[in-house]
């Protein structure tokens, strides 16, 4: 069986991901975003807005400072890509929506208890819903609100019976988001309304032809994953999945090797390219793709990575919303970023050095970068806390 280092096995993740693209655009636009989600395949959406919001940053990653309302309009008014529960809430090509299907068939019977619970015991109340938003839409969930609209049955609705009305349509499909607010509320329409005609039309894939395509979808994302990394991509679960991809090593699209010094056995994409070297810097979200699956970065890049914005204060180790640092082909530094946009100031609030590179080196190539964001931002300056071992030598270079 053919055996990878851990650092080719690293620049093959880097370029599947998009980071050894050289971009000669001055202004990214819509062929390079188009690019980004050929790459990636899925963008998680977060509502967590201590810096911004978070699908913002793997453009930002990748492409460097663009124009956000530009990004936006991939979702709208020419939709590009469109909202579902891929890997949790995430934006995917449009050209997916067929591969979630399945997905959307089996939320007809079972997502939440208590969405569960509300379409069983009460099915006239979705149906009105249903029916509010075909007359009314778009809507948000606070606007199907019987105190505002007027269509009460029986008894009093409350907001919650509404989001969760919605969504059950939004999860079995018969709702789509056409957009997000701006206080991040989807915008809900009859999916006939959102997603183009020809997208609709076509025809849906069995189950295991989707899933299929989709950890083959996963493992180009990749380039070289494990069976687990390939399902988590979108949360494919079920030991059929073992014959998913068998089935697509019989193919040829997907190879099977072993990573040096690395326990487990690892699937190649036939697309997979190996760089001479990645001399890339990149602060990457907490929902990056390349980081998301935590057992991956620790293998890849030998760093213990969480996200701590539900630890409690006293129990954090790194800080509350923690970027790490990408820095030629190594993760270098783990930075707990705000945006103070009262004082327009990007707030570092701790900074670790992590990895074997000059701290010195990851300094001066951070200062530069956490520059580049706070204009991207339009924050006027950079102010350091000293909070992590990192931080000082930012002050002496900032």
């Amino acid at each position: 069986m053919r055996q990878i280092s851990v650092p080719a096995a690293r620049r093959i993740a880097l370029a599947a991901q998009g980071f050894a693209d050289r971009s000669t655009a001055p202004s990214p636009g819509p062929r390079q975003f188009a690019r980004l989600y050929e790459r990636t395949a899925i963008v998680q959406v977060d509502s967590v807005n201590v810096l911004t919001r978070a699908h913002y940053l793997p453009a930002f990653s990748r492409l460097g400072p663009y124009d956000r309302a530009a990004f936006d309009a991939m979702e709208h008014p020419r939709r590009r890509v469109f909202e579902y529960w891929g890997h949790m809430a995430s934006y995917s090509p449009v050209q997916h929506h067929p591969l979630l299907r399945w997905r959307m068939a089996e939320h007809r019977t079972k997502t939440w208890g208590f969405i569960d619970r509300l379409v069983r015991e009460n099915p006239a109340y979705v149906d009105d819903v249903r029916q509010l938003i075909a007359e009314r839409g778009p809507l948000t969930s606070s606007q199907v609100d019987p105190q505002r609209t007027g269509k009460v049955r029986g008894e009093m609705w409350s907001w919650h019976d509404a989001k969760a009305a919605i969504e059950w349509l939004f999860r079995t499909g018969e709702l789509a988001s056409v957009r997000r607010n701006t206080q991040f509320e989807r915008v809900y329409d009859l999916t006939e309304r959102v997603i183009p005609r020809e997208i609709l039309d076509l025809p849906t894939p069995t189950c295991d032809d989707a899933q299929r395509e989709l950890l083959e979808v996963a493992a180009r994302a990749h380039g070289v994953a494990t069976a687990q990394h390939l399902r988590d991509y979108f949360r494919i679960t079920g030991r059929h999945t073992e014959r998913l991809l068998d089935e697509l090593v019989e193919s040829g699209a997907l190879q099977r090797v072993r990573l040096h010094g690395v326990e487990g056995q690892w699937f190649l994409h036939r697309d997979a390219r190996i760089p001479r070297h990645v001399p890339r810097s990149a602060l990457l979200a907490p929902f990056d793709p390349l980081v998301w699956e935590r057992d991956r970065t620790q293998r890849l890049w030998d760093t213990h990575y969480r996200i701590e914005i539900y630890v409690p204060k006293p129990k954090r180790v790194r800080g509350y919303y923690v970027l790490p640092y990408l820095l030629d082909e190594q993760l270098a530094a783990l930075v707990d970023l705000k945006a103070d946009r009262a004082q327009r100031s990007l707030l570092v609030q701790a900074a670790h050095h992590i990895g074997t590179l000059d701290i010195r080196y990851v300094a001066q190539r951070l200062s530069e970068d956490l520059v580049k964001m706070a204009h991207w931002l339009d924050l006027v300056d950079v102010r350091i806390a000293d909070v992590g071992d990192l931080s000082a030598q930012l002050r002496c270079v900032g």
